[in-house]
């Protein structure tokens, strides 16, 4: 019945973001990064979801288009991040086109942070539980996010913490934590932001 309850949650949420902010908001985003670089609005780039089923995971394009580029993790000061991409991504405001994602039923509003399938990859064979992860949707943001870990993974440490959270979140998992979740990213936005670029 839980389930049913945070899907609907997330529906409803979607909608009424997308009817009152949502469709102004993404065409003047959308028209600020056309006019600073050439290239689609919109990256999309494959990640895990529930029981590890690859899917689509639309953001704002934050850097330079080049499509013959490999994966290559976001570091600070990132030469390849245009100036409309650092505001979208110090802000979280790139990862607004999730809310795509959402509606088609493949994320939630609070969930694990999906990673990009490379990451995936080498996590799996380090941390033994890390695609547990995956038992539940990915989320637009999650209990480590909400706590400060978010932006570069730079050792073990940094991974290996953030799945503890993950894991955690899902064995306690409840609407009401969803909702602190959401109050704590948004604390998390407003006052400590420094790892977000």
């Amino acid at each position: 019945m839980q389930v049913y309850s945070k899907r609907l949650t997330d529906l409803l949420l979607s909608c009424l973001f997308l009817l009152t902010v949502g469709w102004w908001f993404f065409l003047i985003i959308s028209i600020c990064i056309a006019l600073e670089s050439r290239g689609p609005v919109i990256f999309k780039q494959l990640r895990h979801g529930r029981n590890n089923r690859p899917f689509y995971c639309y953001k704002f394009r934050t850097m330079k288009f080049d499509p013959a580029r490999k994966f290559h993790q976001a570091q600070k000061n990132d030469p390849r991040i245009t100036k409309v991409g650092y505001f979208l991504r110090t802000t979280s405001l790139d990862e607004l086109p999730q809310i795509f994602n959402i509606l088609l039923g493949e994320m939630s509003f609070v969930g694990p942070r999906p990673h990009a399938l490379p990451m995936n990859r080498e996590y799996s064979e380090k941390l033994q539980r890390f695609m547990c992860r995956h038992m539940v949707k990915p989320g637009i943001t999650g209990l480590a996010q909400a706590k400060g870990l978010r932006g570069e993974i730079k050792d073990d440490k940094d991974i290996h913490f953030r799945l503890t959270y993950d894991l955690f979140y899902i064995k306690k998992w409840s609407l009401m934590f969803d909702f602190k979740i959401m109050i704590l990213t948004v604390k998390c936005l407003l006052f400590n932001n420094e790892k977000a670029y």
